[in-house]
């Protein structure tokens, strides 16, 4: 295959800090050499070697595709009447879950797949590459093993969640709930999953039952991910902790022991700024865990009921603007934070060998995602070399 040279760089992110200085490891004037889908070399612009072909970035600034490791695209519906209601004040509850439930029970796997596709294609102008795509709104065997068929179409990065929330017909048989996902439909699941996740709060499931799914779930092969302390402090951190989760996702209401914790594990913190935004609850303090060594990610909670948006530079805004993060904090967050999140390091990172998932933007510099939101500034992404 030919190699590519994409010049007239004014700032190409790495994330690696051997190319450059600071967390994106920047390279100003840079170039950068694509061949075989691959990263082939990058440098000042100067030094670039010749190429087959050429693609300008137009002055604009290049960084790594977004990697959004948490998303809840396999839906049928909407909840704007959850969300208007929240906007006047109602406080958000679980329980909003079971309407999406009933709708994509009664959904065809026509409109379940357009429905992703509609939202991936979103995705990806938006600069995002890489994607993790959740069950969790069928709730029966057959339903969370069609959900996880349709999102294996899109992506390899899909999880089992059949743990959202215990539906309404189990609502007086909890254990029964649990015995069923760690059993059938556990069974019928893990063929098609990566990762098996639990909503570890109030008005989802407590802690043993989080573990009994989680253990499962890795007797069966698949790797442990949780939503935990989102509504108020609880176990979730600690429990992710404890089993070795990639991630733990919300951490709004954390303790100074689940910091703790985070800091002297490999678990990242994925924050979802999306959801309180949504929701209009707290946001997480994202100073409070980079100030103490934590790994943290940003990711969009693609989902009709609290997090509806599939856009990162949202996301990104919402990092530094209420979150204390700074622009280069967030952008690595949702590049090199989300792919270490997904347990990868051939994404989220520019690198002579890692795949050349990248986005264009039609500015000089990645502070410009908060600095100008709501603007589409992803001029161009391109996905495994090629332009998409």
């Amino acid at each position: 295959m030919s190699a590519v040279l994409l010049d007239d760089i004014a700032s190409l992110v790495t994330n690696d800090p051997a190319a450059g200085p600071g967390i994106l490891g920047e390279v100003r004037g840079a170039a950068l050499v694509v061949e075989d889908g691959k990263v082939a070399w990058l440098g000042p612009a100067a030094q670039a070697p010749a190429c087959d072909a050429a693609v300008s970035a137009a002055g604009g600034a290049v960084l790594p595709g977004f990697v959004d490791s948490h998303t809840h695209l396999v839906f049928a519906g909407d909840r704007l009447s959850d969300f208007v209601g929240r906007m006047s004040g109602r406080p958000y509850a679980p329980d909003g879950i079971a309407s999406t439930v009933a709708a994509t029970r009664a959904a065809p796997d026509e409109i379940l797949t357009a429905n992703v596709a509609r939202l991936l294609s979103e995705l990806r102008a938006g600069g995002v590459t890489t994607v993790e795509v959740k069950s969790g709104y069928g709730l029966t065997v057959a339903d969370e093993a069609r959900a996880l068929l349709i999102a294996r179409q899109f992506t390899d990065e899909t999880t089992f969640l059949g743990a959202h929330v215990v539906p309404t017909e189990y609502a007086a048989d909890r254990a029964a709930y649990v015995d069923l996902v760690t059993g059938p439909m556990l069974a019928a699941a893990a063929p098609h999953a990566r990762w098996i996740d639990v909503f570890c709060d109030r008005g989802a499931f407590d802690e043993a039952e989080a573990r009994a799914v989680c253990r499962a779930g890795r007797a069966a092969g698949l790797t442990p991910r949780l939503h935990g302390n989102q509504l108020e402090p609880g176990p979730g951190v600690r429990l992710a902790v404890e089993l070795g989760a990639a991630s733990v996702d919300h951490c709004t209401h954390l303790t100074d022991a689940d910091v703790d914790a985070l800091t002297n594990s490999a678990t990242v913190a994925t924050l979802l700024p999306g959801a309180e935004f949504s929701t209009r609850a707290r946001y997480p303090d994202a100073r409070r865990l980079l100030d103490a060594g934590v790994t943290v990610a940003l990711a969009t909670d693609c989902n009709p009921g609290t997090s509806y948006t599939t856009s990162m530079t949202l996301c990104i805004a919402l990092a530094v603007r209420e979150m204390g993060m700074s622009p280069a904090e967030a952008v690595h967050a949702a590049t090199a934070g989300g792919a270490r999140a997904l347990q990868r390091d051939d994404i989220g990172v520019l690198r002579p060998g890692a795949r050349a998932d990248l986005a264009i933007l039609a500015a000089p510099d990645v502070g410009y995602l908060a600095y100008r939101p709501g603007v589409p500034l992803v001029a161009a992404v391109w996905k495994d070399g090629r332009p998409v």
